[in-house]
């Protein structure tokens, strides 16, 4: 993975994590995921996101701490 597609800033969207270039919410994408959205959907709504952008973002997500298995 060489770019970060996650980022966050106090000057963007509050500091809420969004995809890089974008003033769109890692939130947000996942939701519309979560809603059955496609990519090339999502990417055809939001022109700003990249099938790139969107892939790389749930490729950092997997591989983040953010997410915890329990046993």
């Amino acid at each position: 993975m060489n770019k970060r597609w996650i980022v966050s800033d106090p000057d963007h969207l509050g500091g809420a994590p969004r995809v890089r270039d974008t003033r769109i919410s890692v939130s947000l994408l996942l939701e519309l995921l979560a809603c059955g959205m496609t990519i090339p959907e999502i990417v055809q709504e939001y022109p700003s996101l990249s099938e790139e952008a969107i892939r790389g973002v749930l490729e950092e997500l997997a591989h983040s701490d953010l997410l915890v298995t329990s046993r």
